[in-house]
Formats: structure tokens, C-alpha cells, sequence
């Protein structure tokens, strides 16, 4: 097995990659969010997808 960010075969300490180094590249790529899938909008909901308001009940003093 190779390391993801070098290419490198893997140690068992840091698997799935071959050292600290990319391990911390790794972990760096997803907390900047370099990893991120692009999403697409919703469109806004219709009129027939709205969710009713509900009544809010009379307060008791």
C-alpha cells in the first residue's frame, strides 16, 4: 500500500501513510476544508413542499 500524499509505502505506525509528516499534511488538507465536496443549492420550496406555520397555544396565567 502507498502513501496517499507521497506516494511512498505506508508504516504501520502512521497507516494509511508512511509518516508523521503526511499524516499532519493530511489532517491540514481537511481542517482548510481542501477536502470538501461541492455541493449544489436546494432551489426554495414551493409553495406545496412549505411547512404550515402552527398556531402557537394561548398562555395561562
Amino acid at each position: 500500500m502507498s502513501c496517499p500524499i507521497c506516494g511512498r509505502e505506508t508504516m504501520h505506525r502512521y497507516r494509511p501513510f508512511c509518516s508523521k509528516r503526511c499524516a499532519q499534511i493530511d489532517l491540514g488538507r481537511w481542517l482548510t476544508g481542501a477536502y470538501a465536496i461541492p455541493a449544489e443549492e436546494e432551489d426554495a420550496p414551493g409553495e406545496e413542499d412549505a411547512v404550515p406555520d402552527r398556531e402557537t397555544p394561548p398562555t395561562r396565567h
